[in-house]
């Protein structure tokens, strides 16, 4: 783990997200614990190597450190807290999820026979814990390795990828990957959805619409959604609009009105008083802590 750590250390050169040579891996560097706040995850899986976080959603708390690893099977709003241990920064792998390669290795474990029927209201879930096995621990560290050197990356780098799937594919807790890739699931209807949502997040939202693109009715599509959100649709764009327009805030410098109006708001004062009680500061003060 040392050597991991010192291997993915030498290639940060920021706090915060790091993106490394390999397509759809990061490097999280933070020094600092930080109090519980509101985030949007996007789709994918989070090692820590170093440090430990807590995720809050939908009224549980989800502990993970060097001996598990998170797994958001969707990209979803939720809350979180860092935990900086010893002076020694938290430091983590993020890996995005590639579903075309998750498809394919579902298709050859079932093949094999190796899916088996679970609870629906497990495959539902939208993140959950699961432990980080020592197989999967050998892995990461090859990774970590392959990650300094662009020509190992484009050789090796894909297959460790599909090798830490696999690992995350056979562990206990996999039976919502599995209905991630599956056809006509819940979970994998609505990650057509929550993705048509981050990509026009500033546009009317349409509920009616969305049911039809999940192929749902109205009253099933808002009792699925809430179950795997944890958020009504309307809730659920506007944590991403509020997202959106604290990056705007804090790594672009737009003013607040700028934000407002880019992220969907034609109110910026309706837009001021909804971040300000999401986030517990208001939008000029976010934009001052940037500075």
């Amino acid at each position: 783990m040392d050597q991991s750590i010192a291997n993915l250390t030498s290639l940060i050169n920021n706090e915060g997200y790091n993106q490394t040579v390999l397509s759809g891996v990061g490097i999280y560097k933070t020094s600092q614990s930080t109090d519980r706040i509101p985030l949007c995850y996007n789709q994918g899986v989070i090692i820590i190597l170093q440090g430990q976080k807590r995720v809050f959603f939908d009224h549980k708390t989800y502990h993970y450190n060097p001996d598990n690893y998170l797994v958001l099977t969707l990209p979803l709003a939720a809350e979180c807290e860092t935990i900086v241990e010893d002076g020694k920064p938290m430091i983590s792998l993020i890996i995005d999820f590639d579903i075309s390669v998750l498809s394919e290795l579902v298709r050859v474990l079932d093949e094999h026979g190796q899916i088996n029927q679970s609870d629906p209201a497990i495959e539902n879930k939208g993140l959950y814990v699961s432990e980080c096995t020592d197989m999967l621990s050998c892995t990461i560290s090859r990774l970590t390795e392959c990650l300094s050197s662009p020509l190992q990356c484009d050789i090796i780098g894909k297959g460790l990828l599909r090798e830490i799937y696999f690992h995350m594919l056979t562990g206990p807790q996999a039976a919502p990957l599995f209905a991630l890739v599956s056809h006509n699931t819940y979970l994998s209807k609505m990650e057509r959805i929550l993705k048509h949502l981050h990509n026009n997040f500033n546009s009317r939202l349409d509920v009616e619409q969305l049911a039809d693109m999940a192929n749902m009715s109205s009253s099933t599509f808002h009792r699925n959604f809430k179950q795997i959100t944890a958020s009504s649709p309307i809730q659920y764009v506007k944590k991403i609009r509020l997202s959106r327009a604290r990056e705007l805030l804090q790594d672009q410098g737009l003013k607040v009105k700028q934000a407002a109006a880019q992220v969907g708001y034609e109110s910026p004062t309706q837009f001021s008083r909804e971040f300000t009680r999401y986030y517990g500061l208001s939008p000029s003060e976010c934009a001052k802590s940037a500075v």
